[in-house]
């Protein structure tokens, strides 16, 4: 007993120096006392506590006690977890009907997934959001280190936060955070293991520092890169967005292979060029909703490609709502001046100095403003999702079906090639007497479950587009109930 207090006191002393968190009851935007607990603050990890790594918590609006603990981890990679906040499942949102350039309004989110559990907002990797590092050299992240890192917040965190460590535990995350999420459980599972060695070694009543870790959730994650794209072509396919005609050129001549194609084989590329043509102005993240090219939020930037990571154009700001063509990008202007407003800073207690202007994704996440710093050096997580399916934990992975940058037949792919069982096969579910998706449910020998999902309607992050559906679906399996 006095080996395991003394262990605590060493952890309490630890993260005493390296961490701050404040309260936060009011918001600027927010008419009123905020009506659910909010917390901000920094954890610290690196060797020397030199990466500060920003957070929100919210605690659960039913009861914080029981309720289940998420770890959000958005996407990107360099997405602040304010954008899961306010766009997908937390429970502010901007006023975007009243939106006019001007500073933006927050309202309440009625489909906020606080409603069923506790949620903590992470601003990972370093230079995400306002997390920052005292050394250039941090700012060198990867694949592995982005989720070390997040591992080691979640653990610091838990020890500043002791009495969240009794409820169960989910990791969770979509887009380039579906990646990262089974990273992050399967560092968690093993050291759950470790530290149970441990308990048993030293003889310790209670499991004070095991983590109720129950399982993970992803949204369109990012998995393998040759499944993830190779895919697209037969969704096009399938959403009629190419000819009959056409995929049956690049089928026969490209032999599966389109990430990556024969550069001497003349027939396939010419049927890339001919799917390419067809599906180029589709916007990735929507297959339904304008594309729009545009600069980004900052008027030195130049026109992106990827315009579905960018906070919005500068032109919007000028233009009438009668002369401005829509886009969905043009909600993320608001998070970008609210975030860089110097009231709401203070508001959140950000530390100053140490971020020169808030992105709402950093998609260079680099030491200079030309050259990227992010390495992806973990090519699949197909192997972390198999070990933990073999741990026998349960995962809930789902789809916005409209979606066409990850399109669901691949995450459907990888999932086939578990070769689980069938446990429940292909059929819609429901919300209010609606088809809100369909669901398959597959099985391990040692009853751990994967439950596939698709979301009807939803695009890349389908929580943003299907609130009400995503709230139903996540307290269902929760809860443990069918879908």
């Amino acid at each position: 007993m006095k080996s395991c207090m003394h262990l605590l006191l060493f952890f309490l002393v630890l993260i005493k120096n390296t961490s701050s968190q404040s309260i936060i009851k009011t918001l600027p935007g927010y008419p009123g006392p905020l009506p659910f607990n909010l917390e901000t603050g920094y954890i610290s990890v690196g060797e020397n506590d030199e990466k500060q790594l920003f957070y929100y918590f919210i605690e659960s609006e039913r009861d914080p006690e029981t309720d289940p603990l998420l770890f959000w981890l958005t996407g990107g990679p360099g997405c602040s977890g304010f954008s899961g906040l306010v766009f997908e499942i937390g429970p502010l949102a901007f006023d975007l009907a009243s939106f006019d350039g001007s500073f933006p309004s927050l309202i309440m989110n009625p489909y906020s997934w606080t409603k069923v559990a506790s949620i903590i907002f992470i601003d990972a990797p370093v230079g995400t959001g306002f997390s920052y590092s005292t050394t250039s050299e941090d700012y060198l992240i990867s694949d592995t280190k982005s989720a070390s890192d997040s591992y080691l917040f979640l653990r610091k965190w838990l020890l500043k936060h002791p009495k969240f460590l009794k409820n169960r535990l989910y990791v969770t995350g979509d887009s380039y955070g579906g990646k990262i999420t089974p990273m992050v459980a399967l560092e968690i599972a093993k050291d759950n293991e470790l530290e149970i060695e441990k308990l048993k070694f030293y003889l310790f009543p209670h499991q004070d520092w095991v983590m109720i870790f129950q399982g993970y959730t992803v949204g369109n994650p990012v998995t393998e890169k040759k499944i993830d794209i190779n895919e697209r072509i037969p969704y096009f396919h399938k959403m009629a967005l190419i000819s009959d005609e056409y995929f049956e050129l690049a089928k026969s001549n490209c032999n599966g292979e389109y990430v990556n194609p024969d550069p001497n084989n003349d027939k396939c590329l010419y049927a890339l060029r001919l799917v390419k043509k067809c599906t180029e102005r589709i916007y990735e993240s929507h297959i339904l909703e304008p594309k729009c090219e545009f600069l980004s939020s900052k008027p030195t930037d130049l026109l992106s490609s990827q315009s579905f990571m960018e906070d919005g154009p500068v032109d919007f700001l000028f233009l009438s709502k009668q002369e401005r063509p829509w886009c969905r990008n043009y909600n993320y202007m608001t998070a970008f001046i609210w975030a860089n407003n110097k009231t709401v800073q203070e508001a959140l207690h950000i530390i100053k100095g140490k971020v020169s202007s808030w992105q709402r994704c950093n998609t260079t996440i680099c030491t200079s403003n030309t050259a990227s710093s992010y390495e992806k050096d973990v090519g699949s997580v197909f192997k972390h999702h198999q070990l933990l399916n073999e741990r026998g934990f349960q995962a809930l992975v789902y789809s916005g079906d409209h979606d066409m940058s990850i399109p669901y037949m691949s995450t459907l792919k990888w999932i086939r090639n578990l070769n689980l069982t069938v446990d429940e096969g292909w059929r819609p579910w429901y919300v209010d007497g609606q088809i809100a998706g369909y669901v398959e449910k597959y099985k391990s020998i040692n009853q751990a479950y994967i439950t596939f999902a698709t979301v009807k309607g939803a695009g890349h992050k389908a929580p943003e587009y299907k609130p009400k559906e995503c709230l139903a679906m996540i307290e269902r399996w929760l809860s443990l109930n069918p879908l």
